[in-house]
């Protein structure tokens, strides 16, 4: 494979040494919306040997206008996003192993995840996920790259562990109000484009020994506007992660009804102990709801307005619902027929 990666080998920080460490590196990413395809699909392509992808939702025809591994095909079919990022990348380089979480990615996804990670992606679309990553990566000792993007912006930040994290840039999550959603704000995917360039080129450095931007790497692709903000070179005294070794998102209690960020959507997930015999629910429900669909990977179906997507283990999306005392009431109406 040699000729596959001959252009990138002869760039001075790369070089055949590099590219080893490539191949033998383990990337978690986490979510599979447009910023993590982007890096998923670049990391893929780079000569990433091992890349873990999480992901709860599915795709949706909005997704397509920024979201690089996914088809129409796949939002027609409702295709969980970890899955059909896997497939693509399985097409993209096959060198590359891919493993597909459909999950929420939750403290007890992270304290469960089998293989150990040599760096976390940030690829979400919400503080609380990004806290508890900060979190578990810095009781583990790992570095993350954060990322995120709305409108025209976007900005991105190698933590590393002993510097400083994002606790001691944000010792609260921001209001909703202040950072706006994909639903409010819009997105471009050129923001997207520039965002997950430099997180991945910060992954690649990281990757092969070579140092790492310090800073906060900001853009606005609609003004041109291009930077890197300095950070202190330590943790902030006052961090209670960095400085009292308290992991506040490794230890709160997970809502089992959560609206997702800037959707008309909820997820219940009452992490039961057994997995839904999707096939049974199906017969179930035959009769009673429509557009019932039964994949190899879910069930969707309509009933009272909302389209219901129910995955093996019981983790439900309720689209159509905004309200998690509703979506719960109606999650137990249906799903009370398995």
């Amino acid at each position: 494979m040699i000729d596959r990666y001959s252009r990138q080998q002869r760039v001075a920080g790369i070089k055949a040494a590099g590219q080893a460490r490539l191949a033998a590196a383990n990337v978690l990413i986490v979510g599979c919306g447009a910023l993590g395809t982007h890096s998923a699909d670049a990391l893929a392509r780079a000569g990433v040997g091992r890349l873990q992808l999480v992901d709860r939702d599915i795709v949706e025809w909005s997704n397509l206008q920024r979201q690089v591994l996914f088809t129409e095909a796949d939002a027609r079919a409702g295709t969980p996003k970890a899955i059909a990022a896997a497939q693509r990348l399985a097409e993209v380089n096959s060198e590359c192993r891919v493993t597909a979480h459909v999950a929420d990615c939750s403290a007890n996804f992270l304290h469960e995840l089998g293989e150990r990670p040599d760096l976390v992606l940030d690829g979400t679309d919400n503080f609380p996920t990004r806290y508890l990553l900060n979190d578990w990566c810095r009781q583990r000792g790992l570095p993350w790259i954060y990322a995120g993007a709305v409108g025209s912006e976007g900005a991105a930040m190698v933590v590393l562990p002993g510097g400083p994290c994002l606790r001691c840039l944000w010792p609260e999550a921001p209001a909703a109000h202040d950072v706006g959603t994909c639903e409010t704000a819009g997105i471009l995917a050129p923001a997207i484009a520039a965002v997950t360039a430099f997180q991945v080129a910060e992954a690649m450095r990281l990757l092969v020994g070579a140092s790492t931007t310090r800073g906060v790497f900001t853009c606005d692709v609609w003004r041109g506007s291009y930077g890197v903000l300095p950070i202190a070179s330590g943790p902030a005294p006052d961090c209670v992660v960095c400085g009292g070794a308290e992991f506040p998102a490794l230890t709160a209690p997970a809502p089992s009804a959560v609206t997702l960020c800037g959707r008309d959507a909820v997820q219940i997930d009452l992490l039961a102990a057994h997995r839904i015999d999707l096939d049974a629910l199906a017969l179930a429900l035959q009769g009673r709801v429509q557009e019932l669909v039964r994949t190899s990977h879910l069930l969707r179906f309509v009933a009272d307005g909302v389209r219901f997507t129910v995955f093996p283990g019981g983790r439900t999306l309720l689209f159509g619902v905004q309200d998690p005392l509703r979506a719960r009431a109606l999650y137990d109406r249906w799903l009370a027929l398995r």
